[in-house]
């Protein structure tokens, strides 16, 4: 359970992921949840642009589950944008190497969409980050190696930004761990807005767990702007 700033009501948060790095991420805030992975069908839409797209697929997975009135169910969803082609989750083996041969040396955005269901008053927020993320110029064997070890899958653009043996970034503009699929200070902004009551420093906490240093974090939580603009 957890409890409202102001009047202490108890509410149950569900994080609607079963993703492994947004169960951790979501661990620093402090807080209780409780995990209810949505399935909905993730096919894009041919006229929607890249946030759309990420916008519509954060929504649907909340509204997919049933929301109790002492519930907070928060959902996301990650893509990556290569100069407006979406990148999602590789098919296969032969997709991920695609993918990192594609995204090799060049830069691309990372959207996060973040949708928040209040249950008890039947409302919806939401926020977008944008993150800038330049590839190196990795050769075709460490490609080889690092999808040997199957760990593209399940990653929007089948590569996981904290991979110390593949190391794929070579540059970040912008929050770091909306490339990992769960922008924090984003979550703590939108849970803080619904009232929920949270003791945490989470820029502090996100930057030790992460071992970066974040310019971003300031202009997120002093509310100067909604997402970061590239």
């Amino acid at each position: 359970m957890i409890k409202f700033a102001l009047d202490m009501v108890e509410r149950k948060l569900i994080l609607a992921s079963g993703s492994p790095r947004r169960n951790e991420l979501l661990r620093l805030l402090g807080i209780p949840f409780n995990k209810r992975p949505a399935d909905i069908d993730e096919r894009k839409f041919g006229s929607e642009s890249p946030r759309q797209y990420v916008e519509r697929m954060a929504l649907e997975k909340g509204q997919t589950l049933e929301v109790l009135t002492d519930e907070l169910v928060l959902s996301a969803d990650t893509i990556v944008d290569l100069e407006g082609l979406v990148l999602g989750k590789p098919v296969d083996l032969e997709d991920a190497k695609w993918i990192l041969k594609l995204m090799r040396g060049k830069t691309h955005r990372v959207h996060t969409a973040l949708s928040l269901h209040n249950g008890e008053e039947d409302t919806i927020a939401g926020e977008v980050c944008l993150t800038l993320v330049k590839m190196r110029n990795y050769s075709d064997e460490e490609i080889d190696a690092y999808l040997a070890r199957n760990d593209y899958r399940d990653k929007a653009g089948g590569y996981a930004i904290q991979d110390g043996q593949f190391h794929p970034v070579e540059q970040v503009e912008g929050c770091y761990a909306n490339v990992m699929g769960l922008p924090l200070c984003h979550v703590y902004r939108l849970l803080k807005k619904a009232g929920v009551s949270m003791d945490v420093e989470i820029a502090d906490l996100c930057q030790r767990y992460n071992d970066i240093n974040c310019e971003v974090f300031p202009s997120i939580l002093n509310e100067q702007k909604n997402e970061n603009n590239f």
